[in-house]
């Protein structure tokens, strides 16, 4: 077990503090609420995406459970600890959207500073470089100047501090944002390698189908509020079902709007927006017992873009962060 670790204590066994827990997450400058009455949580091995337009809160969340923003309200444990609680800091691993690193250190130099700042003993720290470095794909550049590596190196460099030293927990920040698709994929392949040997992840991107491949839980945010969370597959099921009919006529057409709107018809099959989607056993049930012949009733599963669309709608443009 390294020292970062044992800074937050036993946080992985069974029933255990999980790596993130907020409830009725509380903040405003001035007249703007930033964060309003927000509830997170992640467990351990989870990996969930923070999701939301500019301005929806995503960053002061983020640095709330650091311990870089003072909350109005609410309470936030980080591994057990309060958030910003210096043990609980150390084990945390952190990737900002924005960092740089002096130009004259090399790779493995930059490593080493941060390895002293969390307190990883000296002895552990060779083995620990070299995992870090190899898990970014920075194995054989690590002596190399950071001044000389490309944006894509450096975005990897920064990644190989987050995981530095095994965290229990791992926050990013836009990981991918300075890196190519093979980047991405390989990003991609790494948060998932967290998530396999327990790691807790909390990801914060604008990219959504990188979110959809990695994630198995969301929290979508806007304008301070959380209007969606939950397990992925959840989430996606909206509230638009086909709806298959022997016979498609005016009656049953009355049926389906009274459950939501009729959005296209092709035939004897129809697709339906629901008012609300917990409405589709109630809406076999009519057409049932009403005699119209229910072939088929199946709830459309939605990409993730599709559900963040619809939930944030035009406030996707907000002001800045």
């Amino acid at each position: 077990m390294t020292s970062a670790e044992e800074a937050a204590g036993d946080v992985r066994g069974d029933g255990g503090p999980l790596p993130i827990s907020a409830t009725g997450l509380r903040k405003a400058y001035r007249n703007r609420t930033v964060l309003d009455d927000v509830d997170l949580h992640v467990g351990p091995g989870q990996v969930v995406g923070l999701l939301g337009p500019n301005g929806a809160g995503k960053t002061t969340i983020v640095k709330s459970l650091l311990g870089m923003v003072h909350l109005d309200g609410g309470t936030a444990t980080v591994l057990g600890r309060p958030a910003g609680d210096p043990a609980a800091r150390r084990a945390v691993g952190y990737l900002p959207e924005q960092f740089q690193y002096p130009a004259w250190l090399d790779g493995r130099q930059v490593l080493e500073v941060h390895a002293r700042l969390i307190g990883l003993p000296a002895a552990l720290r060779p083995g620990a470089l070299a995992d870090a470095l190899r898990l970014v794909g920075l194995a054989g550049r690590g002596g190399d100047r950071v001044g000389g590596y490309s944006k894509g190196m450096q975005q990897r460099l920064g990644l190989a501090t987050a995981v530095l030293g095994r965290p229990a927990l791992v926050i990013l920040d836009e990981p991918t944002s300075a890196l190519d698709p093979i980047g991405r994929r390989e990003v991609r392949d790494l948060i998932r390698s967290l998530r396999d040997r327990g790691t807790a992840v909390l990801l914060n991107s604008h990219l959504l189908g990188e979110v959809e491949q990695v994630c198995d839980h969301v929290v979508i945010l806007d304008r301070g509020r959380v209007v969606s969370s939950g397990a992925l597959a959840d989430v996606a099921v909206g509230a638009e079902v086909r709806v298959t009919l022997e016979r498609l006529d005016n009656a049953a057409h009355a049926i389906l709007e009274g459950f939501g709107r009729v959005a296209a018809v092709d035939g004897d099959t129809a697709l339906v927006v629901l008012d609300d989607v917990a409405a589709v056993p109630a809406l076999a049930s009519a057409l049932v017992s009403q005699g119209h012949g229910l072939q088929a009733l199946v709830p459309l599963q939605r990409s993730l873009e599709d559900v963040f669309v619809d939930l944030v709608g035009a406030s996707a443009e907000g002001e800045g962060r």
